[in-house]
């Protein structure tokens, strides 16, 4: 697993550091175990993308998910596809 072994050593002898990072008590450091943690990526597929043609690359591209069903998880979805789009397309478009 790669990580970040400078911050990584650091937060993990010194987890009060993070938390005086983000403005907090460093005791709130008792109530967490830090750890590093691997994703596995989801195959995910999207209904359907719509992109500018190249002549009007400055027009934003649209996401398209089509639902006849609730979905609990919807949004978290969403946007775990979109931005892992965005990841591996890095789009010229807004």
């Amino acid at each position: 697993m790669k990580t970040d072994s400078i911050f990584y050593q650091i937060f993990q002898q010194f987890p009060a550091s993070f938390f005086e990072l983000i403005n907090r008590p460093a005791s709130e450091a008792t109530a967490y175990q830090f750890t590093s943690v691997e994703l596995k990526q989801l195959a995910f597929r999207i209904d359907g993308v719509f992109l500018p043609k190249q002549e009007q690359s400055n027009q934003p591209f649209y996401l398209v998910e089509v639902h006849f069903q609730p979905d609990d998880s919807l949004y978290y979805r969403v946007f775990g596809e979109l931005f892992l789009y965005l990841r591996q397309n890095q789009p010229p478009y807004p």
